[in-house]
């Protein structure tokens, strides 16, 4: 693929760290990173310049979430103003997507943290896009068409786009994978742009942590699996132009990030070159006469080899997403007829009001007791109580 064409560049700058509130902050502790960074796309890397407010920046810019034991961190000592960053397009977390018009655009996030140990209010983070158009070109090859006189012709065509796509599931469905979890069933697509001249045939495939750490080779330099149980063997297509492999998705026990990297050599159809699509890898005789060992296809011509790239963030199957599915669809939905099922958020609730009115139905039973004994208890003192007033007894009254 060809990223030395002109880049067409923009940059989305968002606040990714957590921040602290103005109150327990100095009124006039503002941020020491500028607001603004500029950027240059190459054919390799992102080079981002980032300006102070001091001029002199001491801290470390990372790619989000690489921020520990990286190799993709860098540590800034008394830098002078600007500080320059290199990004590179096929590791650290970034990643790449394909445009409709043709082009691709490589994104990635990073922070940028004024201190060398510390996370602090300080921190920015910036959304980095660069955007890439590729250009038509065309590549010669030496053909011999006639099978009685050895005539060579030279013979131009244009170049056929390249590219490697990661499928979720069937590849037909056309869902690109981005954030999957280990196990998931995927679909490496390799296409070039359907034609007549030109077939492919993929091979050197490898799988990279994007962490220069460590590497596993899936598909040797003849087009054959090297562990059937990580990835098998490519299927082509009659016209030659797709080739595609169905896998499980992996990773690398420290990282989320993995990147998919396969050489694509160009045969033409009309010398031969492609008749041997798929490759026998059962047998290593016929592997080893596929090519010259100079490096050309079976037919002589030379073997232009393009570079291809994919790359996508696996998780854990612990860290699978969120069912998004509605939890009231689920309680209608038991998978046993006679059982009855309900949410935990909804048991949860249902516990505190029940809860809530046990003891609220105590609280009563307790005032109506106390109102009950306090009636009995006045009704008593009533009852046996004794007149104390006057008493005259009108039987032995005298009157003069």
């Amino acid at each position: 693929m060809a990223t030395t064409e002109q880049a067409v560049i923009y940059i989305l700058m968002a606040l990714l760290l957590p921040t602290i509130r103005s109150a327990q902050l100095p009124s006039n502790n503002s941020p020491e990173v500028a607001p603004d960074v500029r950027i240059d796309c190459s054919s390799n890397d992102i080079v981002v310049a980032i300006d102070t407010k001091s001029g002199v920046f001491n801290g470390m810019i990372y790619p989000k979430g690489l921020s520990k034991n990286s190799t993709c961190m860098s540590e800034f000592l008394h830098q002078r103003s600007p500080v320059r960053y290199r990004l590179p397009l096929r590791s650290c977390n970034t990643m790449s997507t394909d445009l409709d018009d043709g082009g691709v655009e490589y994104f990635n996030t990073i922070v940028v943290q004024p201190h060398l140990k510390l996370v602090t209010n300080q921190g920015r983070g910036f959304h980095i896009r660069c955007r890439y158009q590729t250009r038509d070109k065309t590549i010669s090859n030496n053909m011999n068409i006639s099978m009685m006189e050895a005539t060579p012709l030279n013979a131009l065509a244009p170049m056929p786009g390249c590219t490697m796509k990661i499928f979720y599931g069937d590849p037909q469905l056309h869902e690109v994978a981005e954030n999957v979890k280990i196990g998931d069933p995927l679909t490496l697509v390799v296409s070039i742009d359907d034609q007549e001249t030109f077939g492919l045939r993929v091979t050197d495939c490898l799988v990279r942590d994007g962490l220069g750490w460590g590497e596993q080779r899936l598909v040797n330099e003849e087009g054959c699996p090297v562990d059937k149980e990580i990835m098998g063997q490519f299927h082509y297509t009659n016209s030659k132009t797709t080739a595609s492999v169905h896998f499980q998705a992996h990773k690398f026990p420290y990282t989320a990030s993995v990147y998919y990297q396969c050489n694509v050599r160009l045969c033409v159809k009309a010398g031969g070159g492609c008749d041997d699509l798929p490759p026998s890898c059962g047998s290593n005789e016929v592997a080893r006469r596929r090519r010259d060992a100079d490096g050309n296809n079976k037919d002589g011509t030379p073997a232009t080899t393009i570079e291809v790239y994919s790359g996508l963030y696996v998780n854990e199957a612990t860290d699978a997403k969120v069912d998004s599915t509605d939890d009231v669809a689920k309680e209608k939905t038991p998978e046993d007829p006679n059982s009855f099922c309900i949410s935990q958020r909804y048991f949860a609730i249902g516990i505190a009001i029940a809860g809530l009115i046990l003891m609220l139905a105590v609280i009563v039973t307790i005032l109506i007791l106390l109102a009950l004994r306090r009636r009995r208890k006045d009704a008593s003192a009533t009852g046996s109580s004794i007149y104390s007033g006057p008493y005259t007894n009108t039987a032995y009254s005298h009157s003069s």
